[in-house]
């Protein structure tokens, strides 16, 4: 099996070990490119990593902190071949990272996007409502992740419905003419968590619009929403109960690994592509931690070609609760984010909204 027989296979289909064999092979051979086309990257890795030339398994391969990312622009291609720098959605006083894509980076993430969401929305694309404002998308070759994830995610729809307008407040006429059109069948929402409930559904709470046939995919960042008291759970029933939503799928990712994306399954627990995985770590040792062990979580992708961040050590905590569990028909980790580490900066692009219109 190859990486392109884990991109173009049903995603989640792939039982846990055979996909790590693959991985290992890949994600070693994407490593010692980035250090051959990238000395910054190779000085880091022999250094912090010395002897780990040839890994033995996944944990064993050497990673970078996402953090680096907003010191350092790490490239392994020359200026000439960027066809797009991503920049993180930061609050005030932050400094964001960039992301740095080469044509063959930003295919391989729009390809895998794609088998990511075909998998939960079906082959065709669907109407779309965007909780969103239309002026967002401004400069196509540098922007940040809340207009990366917009463009991303506007593939997969069809006669677009841009819901919020300039001053993010809801169009609820427009959306009425846009139920009345398509509601009636399946059609596609996407929106970063904290717009959703703050700007969608708490505007549409006494309105009584039935959105049943709605899929909603959401993410970008819950610590708004927690300090509101709001768990997913409560999220997923308040949307249940005010519009009939029921198909709502969360996801985790970040700009640092574009196309990565970490899909919620019907069991509540988010699941790796095929063609990525996660680590959960202990946060003293940084060895790896076994299922129902919190830990700090670690992002693996196959994707990055133009970058060196395959392996990545996120801010966040995480745990794995079972591995190649039939609860949701999916293979691989089936594991949950608990949140940040103490004392991390906030970097979810919901909650960079929320710093902005709270």
């Amino acid at each position: 099996m190859t990486l392109d027989d884990l991109i173009q296979r049903p995603q989640y289909s792939v039982p846990q070990a055979q996909k790590e064999a693959v991985l290992l092979a890949e994600l070693t051979r994407l490593g010692k490119s980035h250090r051959e086309r990238s000395p910054e990257y190779a000085r880091l890795a022999r250094v912090m990593f010395p002897g780990s030339a040839d890994p033995q398994n996944l944990a064993a391969l050497p990673y970078l902190p996402v953090g680096l990312f907003k010191e350092r622009l790490l490239s392994s291609v020359p200026e000439s071949e960027v066809f797009k720098i991503l920049q993180s959605s930061g609050t005030t006083g932050q400094t964001p990272s960039r992301i740095l894509l080469d044509r063959e980076t930003a295919q391989l993430q729009t390809l895998a996007l794609s088998r990511i969401m075909t998998s939960v929305l079906g082959p065709h694309r669907l109407p779309m409502v965007l909780i969103e404002s239309a002026d967002l998308i401004r400069d196509r070759r540098q922007f940040n992740a809340r207009a990366a994830g917009l463009l991303g995610m506007i593939n997969f729809g069809r006669d677009h419905f841009y819901a919020l307008d300039t001053n993010l407040e809801l169009l609820v006429p427009e959306l009425k003419d846009f139920l009345r059109r398509f509601g009636g069948g399946p059609f596609l929402v996407f929106g970063f968590t904290f717009l959703v409930w703050t700007r969608f559904y708490q505007p549409l709470v006494e309105a009584g619009l039935d959105l049943s046939q709605g899929i909603l995919i959401h993410g970008g960042g819950w610590k708004k929403l927690q300090e509101q008291a709001v768990s997913a759970a409560d999220f997923r029933a308040a949307l249940r109960k005010a519009m009939g939503l029921t198909r709502i799928y969360n996801f985790y990712g970040m700009v640092e690994q574009v196309g990565s994306v970490f899909l919620e399954g019907e069991d509540g627990y988010l699941y790796p592509p095929n063609f990525a995985d996660v680590i959960v770590r202990d946060p003293y040792t940084f060895e790896e931690v076994a299922p129902g062990q919190t830990g700090v979580l670690e992002v693996l992708s196959a994707l990055p070609r133009s970058y060196p961040g395959h392996c990545l050590l996120t801010e966040d905590l995480g745990v794995v609760q079972a591995i190649d569990s039939p609860a949701c028909g999916r293979f691989g980790k089936a594991f949950s984010v608990l949140g940040r580490i103490p004392d991390a900066e906030v970097r979810g692009c919901s909650d960079v909204i929320a710093t902005k219109v709270g």
